[in-house]
């Protein structure tokens, strides 16, 4: 098969440019990868779920080879097809759960009273505003979340704390107040939270660290090219 020189993404380049720039920075480097271990092995929540949350994660931050290794990994672990494609949609969810609670900041702009108070927890109640608005759209938001976040391969608990780390992907305040509340409501210990936020942590600081390969790739073409 041929492939363009114009791909920027190319699963053999990680193998090829991965390394390149640890000698350059080798404690921080390292650092970053027995941190990366620590955040996936066995704790509070399996390693397996962690790769799940993982998976997930990788497709909030969008990053391919981040898509490639955990899937790989997961499907190692025996990580199911439907488990995978659960985990997705609690990641879809959360991505646009977190601007749709966005839209109730939207109708505050709109009051000729509006607060100061941009972020206030009581907003949250504020989204049923969209209902007279267009009850059609509204409800069938709800009826998405309710089909999503329901326990079937992957447990309701699970859900919920895959849709924590979603949150803390977006960083939306609102997100992060509802999906952690209903992960304590389902049953999730502190530890499983502390636990699935630093997996999210690992996946949106690896997701920069991946494209290092892009950054690596781009540096050596332009030295070619001046040489």
């Amino acid at each position: 098969m041929s492939i363009s020189n114009e791909s920027l993404y190319l699963r053999s380049n990680y193998a090829k440019y991965a390394a390149k720039f640890v000698p350059f920075a080798p404690e921080t480097f390292k650092a970053f990868s027995e941190f990366n271990k620590l955040a996936l092995q066995d704790g509070a929540l399996s390693g397996k779920f962690k790769e799940l949350i993982a998976i997930a994660v990788a497709h909030a931050t969008g990053c391919p080879y981040c898509i490639d290794i955990h899937v790989t990994t997961g499907h190692k672990l025996q990580l199911t097809k439907e488990e995978i494609f659960e985990a997705i949609a609690v990641s879809a969810l959360v991505k646009g759960y977190s601007a749709f609670y966005h839209g109730v900041n939207a109708l505050n702009a709109l009051r000729d009273d509006r607060d100061d108070e941009l972020y206030s927890r009581s907003n949250l109640t504020g989204i049923e505003q969209f209902e007279p608005i267009n009850e059609q759209l509204y409800t069938s938001v709800l009826e998405f979340r309710r089909n999503v976040l329901a326990g079937q391969v992957v447990s309701s608990l699970e859900k919920a704390l895959i849709a924590v780390a979603i949150a803390h992907i977006t960083g939306c305040a609102y997100s992060i107040e509802d999906f952690t509340v209903l992960a304590q409501q389902e049953g999730a210990a502190i530890e499983e939270i502390a636990e699935t936020i630093l997996v999210a942590t690992a996946l949106k600081a690896g997701s920069a660290l991946a494209h290092r390969v892009n950054a690596y790739s781009a540096f050596i073409r332009e030295d070619e090219n001046n040489s």
